[in-house]
């Protein structure tokens, strides 16, 4: 499996799903699509998920999530980009190029309307419960690395110092203005 095979899976899941927006369910489709296949691309689809979420690891998108999702941790903000990966592979280049582009989104300004969190959890653990399925084994040990860049210090700011951060995300800031 390569990175284009990968987001081909996650757009079949998508196509799957009940309801194209429901991170959980795409999650449990992409699951099954993986674990039909050969063990060794399970274990190779678990590496791209984690170069995928290492390509994401961008403080402007930390500071949209913890906007979006009224805080963010750092397990809040893995969960935001496994939401963010169930969007597919477009959406995903798009908000990690420009975080405020999320303001496009309708999931985003229906969270903004609601109050509700964007997470995606279950997508981390996509190849996990694949390869479990497949094997009937858990996933090896040191199958795969994890190798996220350094944050630009630029973005050393306090995300709740709400005039930082809507100078530099104005069009999400002005969704999740109190």
């Amino acid at each position: 499996m390569d990175t284009e095979e990968f987001w081909n899976l996650m757009e079949q899941a998508r196509g799957r799903a009940a309801d194209s927006t429901d991170a959980k369910d795409i999650a449990r489709q992409a699951t099954a699509l993986l674990a039909a296949r050969e063990p060794q691309q399970i274990l190779d689809a678990q590496q791209i998920l984690w170069d995928v979420m290492a390509a994401s690891y961008k403080a402007p998108l930390w500071a949209a999530a913890y906007l979006i999702n009224g805080g963010c941790s750092d397990d809040g903000f893995e969960y935001f980009r496994g939401w963010l990966i169930t969007q597919g592979r477009t959406t995903f280049e798009q908000v990690v190029d420009d975080a405020d582009r999320l303001a496009d989104l309708p999931a985003v300004r229906a969270a903004a309307s609601v109050g509700m969190d964007l997470e995606g959890e279950r997508t981390l653990s996509i190849a996990w419960d694949a390869y479990e399925k497949a094997t009937g084994t858990q996933l090896p040990g040191g199958s795969f690395s994890i190798n996220y860049p350094q944050l630009d210090p630029a973005w050393d700011v306090d995300f709740d110092d709400h005039g930082r951060i809507a100078a530099r995300l104005p069009r999400i800031a002005a969704l999740f203005t109190d």
